[in-house]
């Protein structure tokens, strides 16, 4: 039986606290012998990166102690920061950015303390530890390669072991060595592209160990990406040349002959913001087991033919192969209950096991299940998933419609899958209903969606955001007078934008958003130097138009009560963004809330972050929107 309340107020199990213990992040996966190896990140350990092993018998350990904390700043972003070496972990620190090497008692390094160097992507193959470097100069533009690090350690006391493989690009990534170790596929980029816009395909002849000569093989004006060899002169990787991610091969031929390998109306690839990006993989027996995006995510296998099967699998968004062996994989992603890591059988998926993660404590009952939505927008369809309030005990009044936070994704060139979190189930158990966004420019709907945004940064994402807010309350799913919105980063930028330009939101949620263009291109890292380039205007030839659309431009138009947070050691959106924001809103007599939290960065880690973040964000819109949320603190409003 259920009890009719305010939405809002409804009583719910699902605490900040239980939601930070119960939402693993993950950052990679392997088979190690008979051992199940992963990375995740432990809020209650100040957010560091712990990787964990599963031994045959069940039984859980850390292969890396704490302070240790597997994250690199390759790209600020990161990715690929441990892989096993011969049954050894190798790991980059977070806290010195080296490479190092445990397998029996405490980690060595494996490269110098000297020089601001950072590794990232780190592959064992062909008997070889290879990484991207990225090699920092006082204030100058970092320079990258590909680099081989010796596993006995002689790189730790003389950086001349290290060896420098390829080079000749901006940016590099995901280097495959051939199986006989004669050829080294990798993805290169230059400033002002994206590794999403464009990226040329390398492949060069190895000599004495370091790339002879290359050739680009593919790409160029596409977004060719994760090149994996399959024989001596036989490579497969990624390619968009008609619109959606798909699976070429190459074989190196005098003519380089390429094919596609089943096409499919779906994205096989996504934006590649960190360098542990993997979306298909080979099995033991040839056939390739693959990611297939549209919207949702699903898993399919393909056999020598060309012909797909599609593996029913607990997740349905977010899903990467991080590795494979026999006819099984590794896959993470998030499921109906939450993030989770699964090892899967391709042929006998239902006897799938979930390593980790996933199984909400609080019951399924609680969870929202996604309903995927699409809406009208001034720039075509705008496509979303709606999480309507979802409480086994507790309804609405009749005749009345829930409040609801429109997300805003970050990026912008990323994407959202139909999958509950305990984040959302935070709001939604309380009554109050969630929209999940991909506006123009996300990822996973093909190349013409991704590049709606191009020059309209600021335009589209606005007008999208708004247009799907308001198609949900015309059709009677939402209260068009409590419509919140929240996003961080880029969708912070969203969301500030929204509020200055349009009255279509009663309360805006800002996480380390982006408020001035002009100090974003001046303060941000190199990785991003050039993004707007391409998602604003180039510099500074289209300065007009930054300040133009800038919210710190139009501080007089601030006239929506917001929250503010932001991490004091932010490097991509420095904290002098939002203390702006701050100030105005101040200056304009509006009800705000700045809350400014030590030690986090680019995106909020620790649990007491976590804790606090979610707690604000509902007594936030609960004075905002007009209820009064049970069992959290008040939060004090400027």
């Amino acid at each position: 039986m259920t009890t009719a309340l305010p939405y809002g107020t409804w009583p719910s199990p699902i605490s900040a606290r239980a939601v930070t213990a119960a939402s693993p992040r993950l950052e990679g996966a392997r088979y190690v012998g008979d051992e199940i190896w992963w990375g995740e990140t432990v809020p209650e350990q100040a957010g560091r990166t712990a990787v964990r092993r599963r031994a045959a018998s069940g039984a859980v350990s850390d292969v890396i102690a704490t302070p240790w904390s597997a994250r690199s700043r390759v790209h600020e972003y990161g990715g690929g920061a441990w892989t096993a070496a011969d049954g050894a972990l190798v790991f980059v620190d977070k806290a010195d950015q080296r490479v190092w090497r445990v397998e029996h008692g405490s980690p060595r390094p494996l490269t110098p303390a000297a020089g601001d160097m950072r590794f990232g992507g780190l592959v064992w193959q062909a008997g070889r530890l290879l990484a991207v470097r990225e090699i920092h100069e006082g204030a100058g533009t970092p320079r990258r390669d590909i680099v081989e690090i010796p596993l006995d350690g002689r790189g730790a006391h003389d950086d001349g072991a290290l060896v420098s493989v390829a080079e000749d690009s901006d940016f590099l990534a995901q280097p495959a060595l051939s199986p006989d170790g004669s050829h080294l596929a990798w993805v290169a980029w230059h400033h002002p592209a994206m590794p999403w816009d464009r990226t040329e395909l390398r492949v060069g002849r190895i000599e004495d160990g370091v790339v002879a000569e290359w050739t680009a093989v593919a790409g160029g004006r596409t977004a060719a990406l994760q090149p994996q060899w399959v024989g001596a002169d036989d490579l497969l990787y990624l390619d968009d040349p008609d619109g959606r991610w798909n699976l070429w091969r190459l074989r190196l031929t005098a003519d380089l002959h390429r094919e596609s390998v089943s096409p499919a109306d779906a994205d096989t690839g996504g934006a590649l913001w960190t360098l542990g990006q993997r979306w298909y993989g080979v099995l033991d027996d040839g056939r390739i087991v693959a990611v297939r995006t549209n919207g949702g995510d699903e898993l399919v296998v393909i056999d020598h033919d060309g012909a797909t099967r599609r593996v029913h699998t607990e997740a349905v968004a977010g899903m990467c192969v991080e590795d494979v062996r026999g006819t099984r994989v590794l896959l993470s992603g998030a499921g109906p209950d939450g993030p989770a890591l699964w090892d899967v059988d391709v042929d006998r998926a239902d006897a799938a096991e979930r390593v980790v993660g996933g199984g909400s404590p609080w019951g399924a009952e609680w969870m929202p299940r996604a309903r995927p939505v699409t809406f009208d927008g001034s720039h075509g369809p705008v496509h979303a998933y709606d999480y309507p309030p979802t409480n086994p005990v507790a309804t609405g009044p009749d005749g009345s419609a829930p409040p609801y936070l429109v997300l805003v994704h970050g990026g912008p060139t990323s994407h959202v899958g139909g999958a509950a979190s305990g984040k959302i189930a935070y709001f939604t158990s309380r009554g109050i209903g969630v929209l999940d966004v991909n506006y123009g420019g996300s990822t996973g709907y093909g190349r013409e969606y991704r590049e709606r945004l191009l020059g309209q940064w600021g335009i589209v994402d606005v007008d999208d955001v708004v247009a799907a807010a308001r198609g949900h309350a015309a059709a009677g799913d939402a209260d068009p007078d409590r419509l919140a919105i929240a996003g961080g980063s880029a969708g912070g930028w969203t969301v500030l934008c929204a509020v200055a330009a349009t009255d279509a939101f009663a309360a805006g949620i800002s996480r380390y958003g982006v408020a001035d263009l002009r100090r974003l291109a001046e303060d941000t890292h190199d990785f991003e130097a050039r993004y707007l380039d391409s998602m604003v205007g180039p510099l500074p030839e289209a300065e007009p138009v930054y300040i133009e659309r800038s919210p710190l431009s139009r501080l007089d138009r601030l006239r929506t009560p917001l929250l503010i947070e932001q991490g004091l050691d932010d490097r991509v959106v420095p904290p002098s963004q939002s203390e702006a924001v701050r100030d105005a809103l101040a200056a304009n007599g509006v009800p705000h809330a700045y809350l400014a939290f030590e030690g986090e960065g680019h995106g909020f880690r620790r649990a007491e972050t976590l804790v606090r973040q979610l707690e604000a964000e509902l007594a936030f819109l609960g004075q905002v929107l007009g209820f009064e949320p049970v069992d959290v603190p008040a939060l004090t409003l400027s």
